[in-house]
C-alpha cells in the first residue's frame, strides 16, 4: 500500500500547536501618541528616546531638521514617553509623576509637572495633539489632562491611544472600544465603526484608528482618503504591534517582527522594512520610527518626502526598567541588567488578553480548537491539491520581470532575454501631491501651451549655410534624432544651433527625417518654458530640412559627465553635488511641463543626458523632440490602461520618460554612462557591458551609496549627504521595471526641490557663478 503524502491527524495536531503559540503572542500597540521608550514630537520632526546602559533612564531628543541633540531633565529616570504637537510627556520611573515639555521654539523644551502622587501611580501613557491621558496602576481607571468633560469616568481600560482631537481605549468591562475627546464627531464615528466588536488593542492616527480583535484580525475605522484602512493582508494573528500616522498605518508581523505599512505612500518602504527585525514601531503624523532588534538603534523614514535616517542615539531601551525581575511574570528581556545599568530589569511583553490568567483552557476553547484543527486539515488538503495542480499544469509558473538599463523593453508578445528583479520600492517614499496648485504656480511663469502656438521663423537654406560656414566641421557641435547639429551666427548677430537632416538619404531615412522634422516643429513652435530648448525657426527647401534653436553655450550634460576632454576637469562647475542636483531639477521641471501642462500632453520618448543641454547660465533645458508623441490618450495612458498591457501594445506612456530621467539621475550620481564597462569603453573588444541600473540599484538598496558616487565630485558635505541619498532613492524608483510603480514627474520635482534645499550653502553653491536667481521659478 502506498504511503499517504500527508497525515491529516499529524497536521491537525500541528495546526493546534501553532494556533496555541500564535494565540499567546504579545499584542501591543503604539500610535500617534501612545506611550513607548521613544516618540515623535510632531510639528518639529524631533524624536526623543530613553537611553539605556546608564544609572538613570534619561530622555535624549534629536531634531532631524537642525541635527542637534538635547537631554531633558538630566539625572531623572523615566519609564515611558509620548509626544503631541510640539510637546512631549514622560512618566517618571515608578509612575508617581508626569512631566511635560513644551517646545517653545529655537529648540527649547520647557518642563512642567502635570501630575504628582506617591500613592496613585500611572501607567499606559497616551498623548494626542493636545490631550494627555494615562491609566492608574491597579484599577486601570482613566486620568486625562487638557481634555473636555467627555472623558469616561470609573471605566477601566486595558489599552488606550490618542489621535488628533480624540482618544480611544479598550474597555476592561466588555472589551469594546470607547472614544472621547474635543472632536466629538470624529470620536463618535470611530466608536460607532467598531460597534460591539470585542477588541484586544487600539491604536489611533490623525483621523483613523486600528486595533486587533479577539480573533486576531486587524480592524481599521475612520478616514480612508489615502488608503490607510486598506489592510493588504489580514490573516488571524498575523500582526502584533500597530503604529498610525496622519494618512498611513504600520504593523509589526508576528512571524519575523518585520514591519509593513500601507496608505499615504508608506508602502514604498516595505521591501526595506520586511528585511529588518524590530522591537517596536512608533509614529508621528508624517514620520515612522522603528527600534531595530539587532542593535537597539532607531531608524526613521518619511513616506511623504522619500527620506530615511538612522538617529545618532546610543542604544535605546526596548522597555521600561522595573525594580525587580520578580515583577516580570512573562520573563526578563535578554541583557536587561546591562541595559538598565544594574538598576532594574526589563520585562518581556505578556499577551494582553491572558496577562492575568494561568488557568487551563476552557471546554469551549478546547472544542473551538478542535474545530479549528479539523477545518484547518480540510483547508490544508485543498491547498495541497491546488499546489499539485498548479505545478502539474504550470499555471502558477510565470516569467521573471525584465527591465532594460537604458529604456524599458517593449515587445509584442515576446520576451526579453536579459532578466533581473525589479528595483525595490524604498523608504523614504516619493512625495504624493494631493493638489497640483503648487506645481501649477511653478509652471505658470514663462510658459505657454496654446493649441496654435507662436509660429517659428522661416529661414532660407543659404542663410543657414552662411551662418555655419557652409556647415563646416569646426562648427559641428553634436547630433540629434535626425541629423547633425552645428553652431551658427545669424545675420542679426544671434547665436543659434542649427540641426540639419541627413542629405541624400534613402526613402526610408527621408521619411524618418520628415517625421522627426515635423514632430519638432509641431511641439516646439507651441511650447515655451525655461527648461525646454526654444525653437527659433526652420528651413524646408527641396530635400533639406533644418531646425534652428537657441544656442546652448555649455553643451550637453552627457559631454560634461562622459566626454574624455571633460573627464579630467576636476574644477568644472558641474563637479559639485549642488549643481548636479540643480541640473536634475531643471530637467525634471521641463519634463513635468510636457506631461502635465502642455495641451495636449507630450511624451518625449528620448530622455537621456545627451538631450539635456546647458545654456550660458548653466540652466538645463530638455531638447530633441524628434521622437515625441502627443495626444491626451497617450499622455494619460497609464491612468486608463495597465502598464503591462500598454507595453504589449507597444504604446509608451509618460512613465517611459520617468525611466529615462531615472537613468540620467544615476549618471549624475555615478559619473558613468548608461552602459559602460569597468576600466574602459564599451566598444573595447572582449569587454562585457555593465548596465548602470544593475550597477547602481543594488548599492542603493544595501545603503552602500558611497561606493558608487562619482569621485570627481568628492564626498558630500553636511546637508549634501541627505540630498544625495534622496536623489539616489528617487532614481531607484524611477527605474523600477514596472511602470505603474514609478513616480510621476510632479513627485520627482518635489523630491529634487527638497534635495536642493538640503544642500543649503554647501561649497559648489550655484550663487558662486552668478546664477543664483535661476534656482527658483
Amino acid at each position: 500500500m502506498k504511503r499517504p503524502i500527508f497525515s491529516t491527524v499529524t497536521f491537525s495536531v500541528t495546526v493546534a500547536v501553532i494556533f496555541i503559540v500564535i494565540f499567546f503572542l504579545p499584542i501591543l500597540a503604539t500610535a500617534l501618541g501612545s506611550g513607548s521608550t521613544y516618540a515623535v514630537v510632531y510639528g518639529s520632526d524631533t524624536v526623543c528616546a530613553l537611553i539605556s546602559g546608564q544609572p538613570t533612564q534619561r530622555v535624549l531628543c534629536y531634531d532631524t531638521r537642525l541635527r542637534t541633540t538635547v537631554t531633558l531633565n538630566p539625572g531623572v529616570s523615566f519609564s515611558s514617553i509620548a509626544a503631541g504637537e510640539n510637546y512631549l510627556c514622560g512618566v517618571r520611573s515608578g509612575g508617581y509623576s508626569l512631566l511635560c515639555w513644551e517646545n517653545s521654539g529655537s529648540y527649547t523644551f520647557n518642563p512642567k509637572r502635570i501630575y504628582q502622587n506617591d500613592t496613585v501611580l500611572l501607567e499606559n501613557l497616551s498623548v494626542g495633539d493636545s490631550q494627555i491621558c494615562a491609566t492608574v496602576n491597579g484599577t486601570n481607571f482613566l486620568k486625562c489632562w487638557r481634555s473636555d468633560q467627555s472623558t469616561p469616568k470609573n471605566e477601566g481600560f486595558r489599552s488606550i491611544s490618542s489621535g488628533v482631537g480624540f482618544s480611544c481605549g479598550v474597555s476592561i468591562r466588555n472589551n469594546r472600544i470607547l472614544c472621547w475627546g474635543r472632536d466629538s464627531m470624529k470620536s463618535g464615528r470611530i466608536q460607532t465603526g467598531f460597534g460591539n466588536t470585542t477588541m484586544v488593542s487600539i491604536s489611533a492616527g490623525e483621523s483613523h484608528a486600528c486595533g486587533l480583535n479577539s480573533t486576531g484580525n486587524l480592524i481599521c475605522i475612520g478616514n480612508n482618503e489615502s488608503g490607510q484602512l486598506n489592510v493588504p493582508s489580514n490573516q488571524p494573528y498575523q500582526y502584533s504591534e500597530l503604529s498610525l500616522g496622519s494618512n498611513f498605518t504600520c504593523a509589526k508581523r508576528n512571524s519575523n517582527n518585520s514591519v509593513i505599512c500601507w496608505g499615504g505612500g508608506a508602502e514604498r518602504f516595505n521591501n526595506v522594512t520586511e528585511q529588518i527585525s524590530f522591537e517596536s514601531i512608533s509614529s508621528g503624523p508624517g514620520l515612522i520610527c522603528g527600534l531595530i532588534s539587532s542593535n537597539l538603534s532607531v531608524m526613521c523614514w518619511n513616506p511623504s518626502n522619500f527620506s530615511r535616517i538612522f538617529l545618532p542615539f546610543p542604544e535605546i531601551l526596548p522597555g521600561p526598567c522595573v525594580e525587580s525581575s520578580s515583577l516580570c511574570s512573562c520573563g526578563v528581556y535578554p541583557q536587561s541588567d546591562n541595559l538598565c545599568s544594574g538598576s532594574g530589569s526589563i520585562c518581556k511583553s505578556c499577551p494582553i488578553q491572558f496577562r492575568r490568567s494561568n488557568s487551563p483552557p476552557s471546554k469551549a476553547f478546547t472544542g473551538g480548537l478542535l474545530a479549528f484543527a479539523i477545518v484547518g486539515s480540510i483547508g490544508a488538503f485543498a491547498g495541497i491539491c491546488s499546489v499539485v495542480y498548479c505545478l502539474w499544469t504550470g499555471a502558477c509558473l510565470g516569467k521573471k520581470k525584465v527591465h532594460n538599463s537604458v529604456q524599458p523593453t517593449i515587445t509584442r508578445g515576446g520576451s526579453n532575454s536579459r532578466s533581473n528583479s525589479s528595483p525595490p520600492s524604498r523608504s523614504l517614499t516619493i512625495r504624493r501631491q494631493g493638489s497640483r496648485m503648487l506645481s501649477m504656480r511653478r509652471q505658470r511663469s514663462g510658459t505657454s501651451s496654446m493649441k496654435h502656438g507662436d509660429k517659428a521663423e522661416e529661414f532660407s537654406f543659404s542663410e543657414l549655410a552662411s551662418a555655419t560656414g557652409n556647415f563646416s566641421l569646426e562648427n559641428k557641435i553634436g547630433s540629434g534624432s535626425f541629423g547633425v547639429v552645428y553652431r551658427g551666427k545669424l545675420n542679426d548677430g544671434r547665436e543659434v544651433a542649427i540641426k540639419r537632416g541627413e542629405v541624400n538619404a534613402k526613402m526610408k531615412k527621408f521619411q524618418e527625417k520628415e517625421t522627426a522634422f515635423d514632430s519638432e516643429i509641431a511641439f516646439l513652435s507651441r511650447l515655451h518654458h525655461k527648461h525646454l530648448v526654444r525653437l527659433v525657426g526652420y528651413c524646408e527647401e527641396r530635400e533639406e530640412r533644418l531646425l534652428v534653436y537657441d544656442y546652448m553655450k555649455n553643451g550637453a550634460l552627457y559631454d560634461h559627465l562622459h566626454d574624455k576632454n571633460n573627464v579630467e576637469k576636476h574644477s568644472s562647475l558641474i563637479n559639485s553635488w549642488k549643481m548636479r542636483i540643480k541640473i536634475a531639477l531643471d530637467a525634471a521641471r521641463g519634463i513635468e511641463y510636457l506631461h502635465n501642462y502642455a495641451v495636449p500632453p507630450i511624451i518625449h520618448r528620448d530622455i537621456k543626458s545627451s538631450n539635456i543641454l546647458l545654456d550660458s547660465n548653466w540652466v538645463a533645458r530638455v531638447s530633441d523632440f524628434g521622437l515625441s508623441l502627443m495626444g491626451p490618450e497617450l499622455g494619460k495612458d497609464h491612468q486608463h490602461r495597465p502598464m503591462k498591457a500598454a507595453e504589449r501594445l507597444n504604446v509608451l506612456t509618460d512613465k517611459s520618460d520617468v525611466y529615462g530621467l531615472g537613468v540620467v539621475l544615476l549618471e549624475l550620481l555615478t559619473g558613468k554612462r548608461a552602459i559602460f564597462k569597468n576600466g574602459g569603453d564599451v566598444e573595447e573588444e572582449g569587454c562585457v557591458p555593465v548596465h548602470l541600473v544593475d550597477y547602481s540599484v543594488p548599492a542603493i538598496t544595501a545603503d552602500e551609496l558611497g561606493r558608487i558616487l562619482d569621485p570627481r565630485v568628492g564626498s558630500p558635505e553636511l546637508g549634501e549627504g541627505d540630498a544625495v541619498e534622496l536623489v539616489a532613492y528617487t532614481a531607484m524608483h524611477c527605474v523600477n521595471a514596472e511602470g505603474r510603480n514609478r513616480p510621476t514627474m510632479t513627485d520627482i520635482v518635489g523630491n529634487l526641490e527638497r534635495a536642493l534645499d538640503l544642500c543649503g550653502d554647501s561649497h559648489g553653491s550655484i550663487s558662486s557663478s552668478g546664477i543664483c536667481s535661476i534656482v527658483s521659478d
